[in-house]
């Protein structure tokens, strides 16, 4: 039976071209036989690729120096990574070792963003991490200059026993970007991480970013993701839990307005007995717009004993807005207590009649309203300095609308 070729579009024909240009002859010819995923591609059924990616800038500068940040948080040490290369640093501090590694970091598996990032990835930030790191680890990934397809990777180990907070800020000059980053985290045994993401790329570019976790035994992990900038991202969440009673609170934030399309994809794989997560995803959109939640929890058939519940719940503070919510559950194994469930809706017109008749604005009351919506998700952040920074980037985008 003949095989019918792929139609390729101009993203695609460039993307196979700058993998030609980097050695990755393999992914190119991959490419060029599948194309980018559409909505028949199940993960990608809210997020079409081929759709969604119509051009594709020149390759990044690796020169770019950058010295600020997008995001100011008080007391936190800070890494760059500019145009995808690791930039210098100042003395790290105790309990953090610095290195540098060649080529990609995550798990290769079936998916385009994934593969992608790998094939282009040039230089790696590694962190070692022992004992309690006691300033917030800071790493701010930028591109600077003109638009430009930047891929950037970092690969951080956690020992045992540790704790540390590290935040990922993703920011880059005003222009149509196409950014693709990755990080790779073990937690090791007893230790206790906290990740966060931040997207404030340009209002133009479009933006990847892939976050996978290892989980040890008793592991303790809290992530965050914030989307509030780019045109189109697509963040993706792997963790797995590799050792008893290891627990993740993965949580999300999707923060839309007119025209932007920004998607928070997790795959949980509990894969041994007794551990556990708790899933939260919280989105909110106005104008026409579309935020994407999808997430999957799997468990393998020897993980017995595992609790695993996935909340999504959406916002939408216009008619034109989108919320697009699909859970799913894997289950093989018999003994496990595992759910999923999903709200979305507008502000509560009764909430709303109670605090303007105390004499309190409607603009404000309907604030008010979104920032108790959100404070589950900020609220566990302990650190001042960040949760005031993390407050921040939430009432910004609240005072453009």
């Amino acid at each position: 039976m003949s095989v019918i070729p792929v139609r390729l579009g101009p993203a695609e024909t460039k993307l196979i071209e700058q993998l030609q240009a980097v050695g990755a002859s393999a992914e190119a010819e991959r490419l060029a036989a599948v194309g980018l995923p559409t909505r028949r591609v199940e993960a990608y059924h809210y997020t079409d690729l081929k759709l969604l990616l119509r051009a594709v800038p020149e390759l990044a500068e690796g020169s770019a120096v950058t010295d600020g940040s997008a995001l100011a948080i008080a007391g936190a040490f800070r890494f760059g990574i500019a145009n995808g290369r690791v930039q210098a640093h100042g003395a790290a501090p105790a309990g953090v070792i610095v290195g540098h590694t060649k080529g990609g970091v995550l798990t290769t598996r079936d998916d385009v963003v994934t593969r992608l990032n790998g094939a282009f990835a040039a230089d790696a930030l590694t962190l070692d991490l022992t004992g309690a790191v006691a300033p917030v680890i800071q790493i701010d990934r930028r591109v600077e200059g003109r638009a430009g397809h930047s891929t950037s990777s970092a690969r951080i180990f956690v020992g045992d026993g540790g704790s540390a907070v590290i935040v990922e800020v993703y920011s880059g000059s005003d222009e149509a970007h196409l950014t693709n980053h990755s990080t790779f985290l073990q937690v090791g045994k007893g230790a206790t991480v906290t990740h966060i993401t931040v997207n404030l790329m340009s209002a133009k570019a479009t933006h990847f970013a892939t976050s996978e976790y290892l989980l040890g035994e008793d592991a303790k992990l809290r992530t965050l993701v914030i989307n509030a900038g780019a045109a189109v991202s697509r963040t993706q969440v792997f963790p797995r839990f590799a050792g008893a009673r290891a627990h993740a609170d993965v949580t999300g934030l999707n923060l839309v307005s007119d025209g932007q399309h920004a998607d928070i994809t997790m795959d949980a794989l509990h894969a041994v007995p007794h551990t556990s997560s708790k899933p939260l995803f919280k989105s909110i959109a106005r104008g026409r717009s579309k935020a994407v939640v999808q997430g999957r929890l799997v468990v393998a058939r020897d993980a017995q004993k595992t609790d695993a519940k996935l909340m999504s719940q959406g916002l939408m503070l216009s008619d034109e807005a989108e919320i697009l919510v699909k859970p799913e559950l894997e289950i093989y194994a018999d003994d496990v207590v595992c759910g999923h469930g999903s709200t979305c809706g507008q502000l509560d017109d009764d909430h709303l009649f109670y605090l303007v008749s105390r004499g309190i604005s409607k603009p404000e009351a309907e604030t008010m309203l979104v920032r108790a919506f959100l404070a589950e998700l900020i609220d566990p952040i302990e650190d001042e300095a960040l949760n005031a920074a993390l407050t921040g980037v939430i009432e910004g985008w609240l005072a453009k609308g």
